[in-house]
């Protein structure tokens, strides 16, 4: 079975939906059966690839809240990430992650998407490494698993550009205007970072419909 998930590496939703789908799949009997592919989505990609501003100055300009509303918010986020047993900082800074997401494309491709994407979530809402600074991403790239002269290379020309602008092109064409959206066997749709228990009864109820479901090995 196959789950196909768009994401975007400072999405807060996303970062609590990716340790929730987790937990699902930890309790869903046919986990082994399971492919997961990523997809890049950019929720704010006309912003400067050359500026990083502070999360609460980003948050309060795009949504016009004052920086007390935005500390607020940012407080409530922390509180659902903590029942998660993750960390988040209000402190992290934010940036443009278009070259994250060609990152993951190489890891994509050299099966490691799934570690990689997990240890850019932990970098940036930990706020204890950039993710929109090369050499900090191909540190974390090579911890990952990846080649870091690879991951360099990509990060210094426009490698996997076409696979991510791809990516949101898909995005678009299935309606998909915000993250995370997990798609389960190219029918059932979920948008959002759900609870575990709803992933989990998605994931069964896909699986009832799979010709290799119930009374497979």
């Amino acid at each position: 079975m196959r789950v196909d998930v768009w994401s975007d590496i400072v999405c807060p939703w996303c970062y609590l939906g990716e340790a929730r789908f987790e937990k699902a799949l930890a309790t869903f009997e046919h986990r082994d059966q399971v492919e997961m592919v990523h997809h890049s989505f950019e929720l704010d990609p006309g912003f400067p690839r050359d500026q990083v501003v502070p999360v609460l100055d980003m948050l309060a300009g795009k949504y016009g809240l004052s920086r007390e509303q935005a500390a607020r918010a940012e407080q409530d986020m922390a509180a659902l990430a903590a029942a998660e047993g993750l960390e988040f900082s209000a402190g992290r800074p934010h940036g443009n992650t278009f070259d994250a997401h060609r990152l993951l494309h190489l890891a994509r491709d050299r099966g490691l998407a799934d570690d990689l994407l997990s240890r850019l979530y932990r970098a940036n809402f930990s706020g204890e490494r950039s993710v929109f600074e090369a050499g900090s991403l191909a540190a974390i790239a090579a911890e990952a698993g990846l080649d870091a002269a690879e991951a360099r290379a990509v990060l210094a020309g426009d490698a996997y550009a076409d696979e991510v602008r791809a990516d949101e092109r898909e995005a678009a064409e299935l309606g998909i205007t915000g993250v995370p959206f997990f798609v389960i066997d190219s029918g059932l749709a979920i948008s959002g970072g759900q609870p575990a228990g709803v992933f989990v009864q998605a994931l069964r109820q896909a699986w009832a419909k799979t010709p290799v479901g119930p009374g497979s090995d």
